[in-house]
């Protein structure tokens, strides 16, 4: 008697590739995918063809999304030492040989032009991950004082670009990670506060108007002068602290209900500076109001809820580690971002999620959603 084994189809031999994706972050990501086409569309509007290349950019971002989401997360841990040891290489040939615009060595010529301090959004996170990965079961003090120097290291090297946009967020996903790895906050915050009150010892003259010539360690000028903008922009309204007052201009001017789509007078008549970029969350606030902002914020809380029920589950140390820091590097972004518009935080340049014109940042969260999504493929294949 012969057996016959019936040959699977094609459709049984690719299912596995697009099964398994967690429906609620995808649902939630596409939201906000549309809410970012929807806004580029208007504050892009008469800026050449930055509505098209932000499409072009979210469809690249879901296909890395899509590639990386096979990979499994033992792969992904071996990738851990070697990319973050790359990532900290390119920073240093940055830093002897990189481009220089605008004063900021940045960019890296290696055939074509790239920002290196991106690949540490990733590899930050990753690296500490393997690390507390390896010494599970047997933390020691030392074992933080280890992860604390691996992080400072890029993040130093991305600050003296200068990049503190950059940097913080780099800085804050080390954190997140060594954080859920048991580092009690009790010991965070007083750190963060000491270290910073010794970079922005920011002093305050008696009339309140900040004085940026006094020298604050590790800051420079223009650093200085954000945060003096911040305590009060109406000292430079048409110079340092335009940005800030146009922003809180337009945010104010949408109400309730916004002005409507396309009807943005701050945004159309270009008060607005980066309106496509770091400040399209005053485009959006003014066309669509403090209903579509309340729309907006709860659309990232619910992609942050969904990331921290994927961190919990996680089979491993590394996933969970990993996942939680991505996820909350999001908060990272999108509060930042605000906050800076808003004028409760100093400019720097960070985009807000999804929504901001920029390939690199656009492909990086690609990427991270791609990690976590593997992560959540990984959890249901070990439930079967």
């Amino acid at each position: 008697m012969s057996i016959v084994f019936e040959k699977p189809s094609y459709w049984q031999r690719l299912k596995p590739v697009f099964t398994g994706f967690d429906a609620p972050l995808v649902i939630g990501v596409l939201l906000l995918g549309a809410a970012g086409l929807v806004t580029m569309y208007s504050a892009g509007f008469d800026n050449g063809s930055r509505f098209a290349d932000h499409g072009r950019n979210m469809i690249l971002a879901l296909m890395i999304l899509f590639v990386v989401a096979q990979v499994p997360p033992q792969r992904l841990m071996q990738l851990a030492v070697p990319l973050y040891t790359v990532g900290v290489m390119l920073l240093i040939a940055t830093a002897v040989i990189g481009v220089t615009k605008k004063g900021a060595t940045r960019w890296l010529n290696v055939g074509i032009v790239i920002q290196p301090s991106e690949i540490m959004k990733i590899a930050m996170p990753l690296m500490l991950a393997w690390w507390f990965q390896r010494r599970e079961g047997q933390l020691r003090v030392l074992d933080f004082v280890v992860a604390l120097g691996l992080l400072a290291a890029p993040v130093g090297m991305i600050v003296k670009q200068p990049d503190l946009g950059t940097a913080i967020l780099v800085l804050s996903a080390g954190l997140y990670v060594i954080f859920f790895a048991g580092l009690s906050w009790k010991l965070i915050v007083p750190v963060l506060v000491i270290g910073g009150a010794a970079i922005t010892a920011v002093v305050v003259s008696e009339d309140r108007i900040c004085q940026p010539e006094v020298v604050w360690p590790m800051m420079h000028d223009y650093q200085k002068n954000r945060v003096c903008t911040l305590l009060d922009p109406t000292t430079d309204p048409l110079g340092k602290g335009f940005h800030i007052i146009q922003g809180m201009i337009a945010i104010g001017s949408g109400g309730v209900e916004g002005k409507g789509f396309m009807k943005g007078t701050q945004t159309h008549l270009e008060f607005i500076p980066e309106r496509t970029t770091d400040f399209i969350f005053a485009a959006f606030s003014e066309e669509f109001g403090l209903v579509g902002c309340v729309s907006l914020i709860l659309g990232f809380l619910f992609l942050i809820f969904r990331g921290l029920i994927i961190a919990a589950d996680a089979p491993t140390v590394f996933t969970r580690l990993l996942a939680g820091a991505i996820t909350l590097s999001w908060f990272t972004y999108a509060f930042v971002n605000m906050g800076m518009v808003s004028g409760i935080l100093p400019v720097v340049g960070v985009p807000l999620p999804f929504i901001s014109y920029g390939g690199t940042a656009m492909l990086t969260l690609g990427l991270g959603l791609g990690i976590l999504m593997s992560i959540s493929k990984s959890r249901r294949m070990m439930q079967r």
